[in-house]
């Protein structure tokens, strides 16, 4: 499938769940220090005067690259919603409220019987379930509802040059909207998004964009705002670079046999280790076969299956999962283990309203 950019153009672009892995390691203090600057003139700045020379020699017009810069403002509300992302503030018991609603299922389902051919073909095509496709849409943006209204220009300006934490992950997304505009004619001056510059229906940043999005419908076009059959294409394309294993379980609950577990639950949210070794440590998957059965989160896999302990805290207290290499694929998507179950939960309520109403 051929990625193409020609003829984009953009609506509202709601919360950027792919750029929170830019936020992961930047501490609540640091965050609150920094504020807009009384000179909000982008041009006057050596480092947008660098990109723009940068840009030029590229083969981009100097007239509307200044243009643009000279337009963007930097946006107090932007910085303030960086300080303070969902997964940073929440524990799953509070996360899971925001996504798990049936309000969210019912439109994915619409959603689903809508575009049942795509999701078809997405599957064929990328072996990604279309659960998954439809949780991420729906996580991100209500399929498509809520889209936000930040312009681009505004956000990664903001963000690249007054957020020195993740300044350069942030002007790297500018070069990249530049270049977007550039090779697919997007206007950059007045395309909107989500406070950190992401896109579309499944918010996708500039570089991402430029990396994964495919031209699903074969029309010459790759626009992940205004079609979702790009769209879809697009989200089951990055889960397959990103290594999905089709068929392989996303995570199980886990059972516990003293305290051992405690070193592996702090080994973090990648698969470092073994069922085996797992099991050595007192902490077992709940099994499918089991007749006590009171989860429908459970896997038989092989001893050898790499797998990650998960310590959350749920409405009911604490659970633990192990969690697959499929698990850590999701976090790719956006660098939170809330994220990611929410998106796992989300798709199995999906999938199971498609079956009633088959």
């Amino acid at each position: 499938m051929r990625r193409s950019y020609p003829g984009i153009f953009y609506s509202r672009i709601f919360y950027s769940s792919i750029v929170a892995a830019a936020l992961a390691f930047t501490s609540q203090s640091a965050l609150a220090e920094h504020a807009c600057p009384e000179n909000n003139d982008y041009l006057q700045r050596e480092p947008a005067q660098a990109l723009i020379r940068e840009l030029v020699a590229q083969g981009q017009d100097e007239t509307r690259l200044r243009e643009v810069l000279g337009s963007a403002e930097c946006q107090p509300k932007i910085l303030e919603s960086i300080a303070r992302p969902a997964e940073h503030t929440h524990t799953w018991a509070s996360y899971q409220k925001i996504f798990l609603q049936e309000s969210r299922v019912q439109k994915g389902v619409e959603f689903a019987h809508t575009h049942a051919d795509t999701l078809t073909r997405a599957e064929q095509t990328y072996g990604i379930p279309r659960e998954i496709i439809l949780a991420i849409i729906g996580v991100e943006t209500r399929y498509g509802d809520y889209m936000g209204t930040y312009r681009a220009v505004d956000a990664l300006t903001t963000l690249g040059y007054d957020y020195p934490p993740r300044g350069s992950f942030f002007r790297k997304q500018l070069k990249a909207l530049f270049e977007l505009e550039h090779n697919a004619h997007i206007d950059a001056k007045t395309i909107t998004g989500s406070y950190a510059g992401a896109m579309g229906f499944g918010q996708f940043i500039p570089t991402s964009y430029q990396a994964y999005a495919v031209d699903f419908d074969n029309d010459g076009v790759t626009d992940l705002v205004n079609n979702p059959v790009d769209a879809i294409g697009s989200v089951a394309n990055y889960f397959s670079e990103h290594n999905w294993k089709p068929g392989l379980p996303v995570a199980a609950r886990a059972h516990l046999d003293g305290s051992d577990y405690v070193p592996l639950a702090k080994k973090g949210y990648k698969p470092s280790f073994t069922l085996a070794q797992a099991k050595k440590a007192g902490v077992s998957a709940l099994s499918c076969n089991d007749d006590r059965l009171v989860s429908e989160y459970c896997f038989d896999l092989p001893a050898s299956t790499r797998v990650a302990l998960l310590d959350l805290t749920g409405t009911d207290g604490a659970e633990f999962w192990l969690a697959t290499d499929n698990f850590y694929v999701i976090t790719r998507y956006n660098h939170s283990r809330l994220y990611a179950m929410a998106v796992l939960q989300l798709s199995r309520q999906l999938a199971a309203a498609l079956e009633d109403n088959q």
